[in-house]
């Protein structure tokens, strides 16, 4: 955003300056100090490609300067520098002239936020950031289940759709790269993806943090002993692809559904992963409790209560069956 101009219109102009009495060593001094109009916090979108004039009539147009052509004159003879920089800019009231010119040379725009929880599907992420307004763009193809990295992701206005879930794959990738390397010696896990695809079953039993390394424990045990998973999350993924919450509990018939990733029927771990894990759950199955639990279930307050032996979890399971015939019980807990 630069524009030339003619030898005798900066002449004037310069003039014009002098006449508000601002001249020589005081200009620095004043153009830094010297409060702004701008009596109310605005946000501006300077588009690419706009002319420094258009610019400096937008600012005063929006009042966060006084007069257009002593900000652009200012831009052209008394403060070269780095040209301003298309975005969106947040001003605040009585910002000197020095500070916008300042803010909008080093790109300090607007900051948005975009969280993604732990555990959506590729699906329900890739849904978020098509509903963002500030992104820009189509999303692009569709990753594989289970390589986008939940978190909050800064981004610019007008940034990509395509760039946010780029950047969500590379964030995946690496933490999955550098916790492998990092894993306890040992583990019943052949390869990162099966990692990954272990972290995202137990991300969907558990969301309290010193419960999943129990939980991967649980898994893991079963693994290693030719015993099947039998997770609902798997069922439930089965039933919805990803796509959407299932909205019920599961009954008996769901348990029997044909499907690669119920964990019911099927040995193993499903073919890929059944929701994108956080962190937590990624170091959990890395790095698991060294106890032999082989079940675990819900106890009535939000938590789990772990077993070694099918008898002590038949004991758990009664007692959790007391609490829902209770009146205040919580109902849709499962056992695993």
């Amino acid at each position: 955003m630069s524009r030339s101009w003619p030898a005798h219109v900066v002449i004037v102009l310069f003039v014009l300056v002098v006449a508000l009495g601002v001249g020589g060593n005081r200009l620095e001094q004043y153009l830094r100090e010297k409060p702004g109009p701008l009596k109310n916090a605005t946000t501006i979108v300077i588009e690419r490609h706009s002319s420094t004039e258009a610019v400096a009539r937008q600012l005063e147009n929006a009042g966060v300067v006084s007069h257009w052509w002593f900000f652009e004159l200012t831009l052209q003879v008394l403060d070269r520098g780095a040209p301003i920089k298309a975005g969106e800019y947040a001003f605040s009231p009585g910002e000197s002239l020095q500070q916008v010119i300042d803010q909008m040379r080093q790109g300090r725009t607007v900051v948005h936020r975009l969280t993604v929880p732990e555990g959506l599907s590729v699906a329900e992420i890739v849904s978020l950031v098509a509903a963002e307004p500030a992104l820009s763009g189509p999303v692009g193809p569709i990753p594989t289940e289970g390589s986008l990295m939940p978190d909050t992701y800064n981004f610019s206005l007008g940034d990509s759709r395509a760039d946010m879930i780029a950047r969500m794959h590379r964030a995946m990738e690496k933490t999955l790269r550098e916790a492998w390397l990092q894993r306890a010696p040992g583990l019943s896990l052949s390869s990162p993806e099966a990692a990954l695809a272990l972290a995202s079953i137990v991300e969907k039993e558990t969301g309290i943090a010193d419960e999943r390394p129990k939980v991967a424990a649980v898994f893991l045990n079963r693994l290693s002993r030719g015993m099947k998973l039998q997770s609902d999350p798997t069922v439930i993924y089965a039933l919805t692809a990803g796509k959407a919450p299932l909205g019920r509990a599961l009954d008996h018939a769901d348990l029997a559904v044909d499907s690669p990733f119920n964990s019911y029927r099927h040995e193993g771990l499903p073919p890929t992963p059944i929701a994108c894990p956080g962190r937590s759950s990624i170091h959990a199955v890395l790095h698991p409790d060294a106890d032999d639990l082989l079940y675990f279930v819900a106890d009535g307050t939000g938590r789990h209560v772990f077993a070694e032996t099918l008898e002590d979890h038949n004991r758990n399971v009664a007692r959790l069956r007391q609490l829902e015939a209770q009146p205040s019980a919580v109902p849709g807990a499962s056992a695993n």
